[in-house]
């Protein structure tokens, strides 16, 4: 089983995801004005939100793509915030039958929004529901079973759909193909995490300098939910082992309590880069090997692992698998193998 991470971009499913969820319902923005970061994003939204509201239309539906923790829920509420609009918020597990969908989309209003996290993990059964729903604003329902079964057509009032998914691979391309627009979530820069701390850190009341946001920042995997979440055990770190005021000092004791090292990699990391350096002689290795060496399912590798390694260039994706770069000897003090010694093995 999986050893909860700090650095982990998802939410837990137990009691304690539930309580990270409402801390970070708490931080979250309201508008674009302060929504931090993704600006040609917001530039976009704007444009298409001033459209529609202009000619008293719904939105088109919206497909939000990228890693997990980038704000995608976050900026669907900041999507209907703007619009004037009611949304329901749900995921793609939890809706479990065709009938489940069809109770959702019956009970929303015109112009209402509804949220999918996880779209990618919708039955295929409720996929098709959508299609329809989806192009048509109709809604397709059986009654009966074998020879007596007849379809059934209902109006459904028109609404837009926002998807919210990890896996653009993953989503069936008819279902993909009905989103009228689609836009990535990058990875936000380390000058963006700075701002959304020191915001956060106001909102909770938390007096923090400006170098030790920046510290903070840099350990933050470009990520602000981890950038929250590390905020809130350095606030607790403070509460006790200080005067509740972070600086430099008490914020580099706390992550050094936390293993967060200076790139904000933790043990996890360290040792799956450290497994293939030393296993493997740093790649390429195939995916399903590494999931193996550090326990995990494939698609967290894929998910929650590789996005950052990648982006701050400690990984990299050939054909042949994943290998590590010279900057990743640099980083974990090993050396790197020479040509000759690589020329050996084959």
């Amino acid at each position: 089983m999986a050893i909860e991470r700090i650095v982990n971009t998802g939410l837990s499913d137990d009691d304690d995801g539930q309580q990270e969820e409402e801390f970070e319902n708490s931080l979250r923005p309201r508008d674009f004005a302060g929504y931090i970061g993704q600006d040609r994003l917001k530039q976009n939204l704007q444009l298409a939100i001033a459209a529609a509201k202009k000619r008293g239309e719904p939105l088109d539906h919206i497909l939000l793509y990228g890693p997990p923790g980038l704000g995608k829920t976050t900026m669907a509420s900041v999507i209907a915030n703007e619009m004037g609009a009611q949304i329901r918020i749900t995921s793609g597990p939890a809706i479990d039958r065709a009938g489940d969908l069809a109770s959702l989309l019956t009970n929303l209003q015109d112009g209402d929004m509804l949220f999918i996290d996880e779209i990618h993990r919708l039955n295929r059964s409720v996929e098709e529901v959508l299609y329809s729903a989806m192009e048509d604003f109709k809604l397709d329902i059986m009654l009966g079973k074998g020879p007596s079964a007849r379809s059934l057509r209902l109006d459904l009032p028109k609404f837009t759909l926002i998807g919210a998914t990890t896996r653009t691979g993953a989503l069936a391309a008819p279902l993909r193909d009905r989103f009228g627009m689609l836009h990535r979530l990058e990875f936000y820069t380390p000058a963006e995490i700075t701002q959304i701390i020191m915001r956060a850190a106001e909102i909770l009341r938390v007096e923090i300098d400006q170098k030790a946001a920046r510290e903070l920042a840099a350990r933050a995997r470009l990520t602000p939910r981890i950038a929250n979440r590390l905020l809130k055990r350095v606030r607790d770190y403070a509460a006790v082992n200080g005067d509740g005021i972070i600086d430099k000092t008490i914020n580099d004791k706390a992550l050094a309590l936390l293993e967060i090292d200076e790139l904000g990699l933790d043990p996890a990391d360290r040792m799956l880069l450290t497994a293939i350096i030393d296993n493997y002689r740093g790649g390429p290795v195939g995916v399903e090997t590494i999931a193996a060496l550090t326990a995990e399912e494939r698609s967290t590798i894929e998910d929650f692992y590789e996005p950052y390694l990648m982006q701050i260039g400690l990984l990299e994706r050939t054909p042949r698998g994943r290998k590590v770069t010279p900057k990743t000897y640099q980083h974990l003090g090993k050396r790197m193998p020479r040509a000759t010694d690589a020329d050996n093995l084959l």
